[in-house]
Order: structure tokens, then sequence, then C-alpha cells
């Protein structure tokens, strides 16, 4: 469990999307923190993906590979 305080005119905000969709306040705090989690998960593993290309840990991989693996090349 967790407990958020938001500025006012947030929690205003909430409230009335939670009114008008007929949704409940705590359904959108939970898919906004998913969707922000994603990214910062993503964003993450590019990260540290680039420190591991610069200290040659890993590889690139040319685009053309990549398309002609997955059957997209041109």
């Amino acid at each position: 469990m967790i407990a958020v305080r938001l500025p006012e005119e947030i929690e205003k905000r909430l409230e009335k999307l939670a009114r008008i969709t007929g949704r409940t306040k705590s359904y959108y705090v939970r898919q906004a923190i998913l969707e922000k989690l994603e990214e910062l998960e993503d964003l993450y593993i590019a990260e540290k993906r680039l420190e591991d290309i610069k200290l040659g840990k890993a590889e690139t991989v040319p685009l053309e590979k990549v398309l002609k693996r997955h059957g997209l090349e041109d």
C-alpha cells in the first residue's frame, strides 16, 4: 500500500476524470504509474546497453542485418 499526496490541482483533475469516466481515482493512478514505470525501465535498459557498447562489453548490429534476419529487407 502506498499513500501519495497530490497537489490540489492534480487531485481535482483526477477526481473530474474519475467522475466523467466512471472509473476510480486509484485506477488512473495505477495506470499512470505503470506507464511511467515501463518508460523508466526501458530507459534504464537502453542506458545500460549504451554503456556496455561504449565499454566494449556489447556490440551493435547493423540495421540491414536485423531487417534481413526478420524477413523485412527491401
